[in-house]
């Protein structure tokens, strides 16, 4: 598929960048996306994601707009209280770039339909709020061998990493899987919900704007990713940290012990 001399136009400032250019637009327009959680990190992922091009993205969420949401989820608005958030965001996003296909999974993902389901895309992001989640979709993501982009925001603290754990680092070893960074979820008391401990809505935009960056960076291919690398952000010192992670071979998904 071409560019179209609308698109050209549209995406002129993508084409001018040398690690991006024709080729790498060209690329994005024929990718697919899986969002999960059109929320607080879902929002800016799903506006950028559009913005810059992205041919197909799928939006999975369950959930439909809520006042308490708007702090944050910026993809919303206060008249698309009580809608469900993946009708809200398709519009958004065909306000924003009518030449991107939504497809809106109105559902929760489950150990049923999650494989499947990845299985159509070629990049994951995970914006979801919650542990279980996030370990079904990187155990699927592993499966299905599908880069993943996951990040998770609290508070005043966010973390964001890439995943290729289907795939060996330049010195031959494997990469790392979630389990080997967080082998397993805390305990319920640990990981207090976003209604208890509440979260900075500044702060899921420039998770979710990062997030984008690290999807768009595993489509187009420049520069170097997150893979093996989990970014932490404390806004109230305004600082980044990066903390290398390597492979556990005693993790379920790829160790020397797994299931054969």
């Amino acid at each position: 598929m071409e560019l179209s001399s609308e698109e050209i136009e549209r995406y002129a400032r993508h084409i001018v960048l040398h690690d991006v250019g024709g080729p790498g637009q060209q690329k994005l327009k024929e990718s697919r996306v899986l969002i999960v959680g059109a929320g607080g990190l879902g929002a800016p992922l799903l506006q950028y994601l559009a913005a810059a091009g992205v041919g197909a993205i799928g939006i999975v969420d369950d959930d439909a707009v809520a006042l308490s949401n708007l702090q944050r989820q910026v993809i919303h608005g206060t008249p698309d209280v009580g809608r469900l958030k993946v009708d809200s965001a398709r519009d958004a996003i065909f306000r924003i770039n009518p030449l991107v296909k939504v497809e809106g999974r109105p559902f929760r993902l489950d150990g049923d339909n999650a494989r499947s389901l990845i299985a159509g895309y070629d990049v994951v992001a995970d914006g979801s709020d919650n542990f279980a989640t996030r370990y079904l979709v990187s155990d699927a993501c592993f499966f299905e061998k599908k880069p993943l982009v996951t990040a998770a925001v609290g508070g005043f603290d966010a973390s964001l990493t890439t995943l290729r754990p289907f795939e060996n680092d330049a010195a031959g070893q494997p990469n790392p899987t979630y389990r080997c960074l967080f082998p397993g979820p805390p305990p319920d008391s640990g990981a207090p919900a976003c209604e208890e401990m509440g979260v900075l809505g500044a702060l899921t935009g420039m998770a979710g704007a990062m997030m984008a960056l690290e999807v768009l960076r595993e489509i187009v291919g420049f520069g170097e990713g997150l893979v093996g690398r989990l970014l932490l952000i404390d806004a109230r010192a305004m600082r980044f940290e990066t903390v290398r992670y390597a492979y556990d071979p005693d993790n379920p998904l790829s160790g020397v012990n797994r299931p054969r």
